[in-house]
């Protein structure tokens, strides 16, 4: 087999495996054959505590090939959980995912590598979406979810992809492990992606083939997983992202936060007088704001102690609550009517709520430019 590959070099593939007996070995055979004297394999098969005879088989190809760890879980966790177990035994030069089904063609690996071989990339990512080879025609809604997705992604990264919910990813070994993974299921693809943006890393993509699987064959993921990848696609991008997106996620939190105080006032004033309930429903949904906060659009603690956070943001809360009450009572002033002159004070109000999280209560240094 000819090389492209310009020096030799290792590969680690985390092959994380839940349940798939009935391909987990034809995916290893398949993934040996594209070693030669400039690539090496180190394969980690990460048993996710499967039910079926996985752990069998893969205990038997680990008898036959050399280059094979077998680690296992107790308890199921998620594909995440399994390449967080996988990325901290790699050894190899570069780091890369394999799923131990037969959707993707482990010769696209070969042209994976390259850009990183060649020092041109710290991350190269396979697209399904490039064409460049064969790829099985499913399921047209959960692809247009996945391209949805990436381009949710691509907003707050800052990055231009086109398969961001791909399986084959290849990083430099330094990189990965450098990388805090914390979703335990198929939230790792957004979380990734977000997290080497930030790192501002050589980003590549290349064309791959797909033999996507049907539900009945062994496919995995669900529309469960597609709202979890959009929590965090904001959990783990938003706080980095441009100031007019973080505004517009904010908006989000902002309208979520005056629903829940009118029905927080309007539980209350059952049981207590108007003063009181107003005041306990602003700082209820002062809370309910900086818990949305902390979960879609900032990093907590990024510069005070919890509790240090948490005084400066009433603080700022407390503070824009006056000068709510004196734009709305000067504007009233003005013989401008009520309504008017309440969401004129409000709309301020919502710039200055943001604009003293971001830069207050949740400030960030300038991200890096791209290296």
């Amino acid at each position: 087999m000819p090389s492209n590959i310009a020096r030799p070099t290792t590969l680690t593939l985390v092959i994380p495996c839940y349940n798939e007996e009935r391909t987990l070995e034809h995916c290893i055979e398949r993934v040996q054959a594209i070693a030669d004297e400039m690539l090496s394999l180190e394969l980690i098969i990460v048993d996710d505590c499967s039910q079926d005879k996985s752990v069998q088989v893969a205990e038997g190809l680990a008898g036959r090939f050399p280059n094979i760890r077998l680690l296992r879980h107790d308890k199921n966790q998620g594909k995440g959980a399994a390449l967080r177990t996988g990325f901290a035994h790699a050894k190899g030069e570069f780091v890369g995912v394999q799923d131990a089904d037969l959707e993707y063609d482990p010769q696209d690996l070969r042209k994976l590598i390259v850009p990183l071989v060649e020092g041109r990339a710290d991350v190269v990512f396979g697209s399904r979406y490039l064409y460049s080879g064969e790829r099985r025609v499913l399921y047209f809604w959960h692809s247009q979810m996945n391209r949805a997705l990436t381009f949710l992604s691509n907003m707050f990264s800052d990055l231009g992809l086109t398969d961001m919910e791909t399986c084959y990813k290849l990083f430099r070994r330094e990189i990965i492990q450098a990388v805090e993974i914390q979703e335990n299921r198929f939230g790792f693809e957004p979380e990734i992606v977000a997290k080497v943006s930030e790192m501002r890393c050589r980003v590549y993509e290349m064309p791959i083939s797909y033999h996507g699987r049907t539900y009945a064959e062994g496919k995995k993921i669900n529309w469960k997983d597609g709202l979890r990848a959009l929590y965090c696609i904001l959990h783990y991008g938003a706080h980095r992202s441009p100031l007019p997106m973080q505004f517009l996620v904010y908006l989000f939190i902002g309208g979520t936060a005056a629903i829940f105080n009118l029905i927080l006032f309007l539980t209350l004033f059952s049981f207590f007088s108007v003063n009181i309930s107003v005041i306990l429903a602003f700082y209820g949904a002062a809370a309910f704001n900086y818990w949305l906060c902390i979960h879609l659009l900032f990093k907590k603690n990024i510069r005070w102690k919890t509790w240090m956070e948490q005084l400066v943001y009433y603080l700022s809360v407390s503070g824009i609550a006056v000068i709510d009450l004196f734009i709305t009572r000067g504007l009233m002033a003005l013989d401008i009517g009520v309504a008017v002159a309440k969401l004129s004070a409000s709309a301020i109000v919502v710039l200055l709520n943001f604009l003293a999280r971001r830069f207050l209560v949740f400030p960030e240094n300038k991200v890096g430019d791209w290296k």
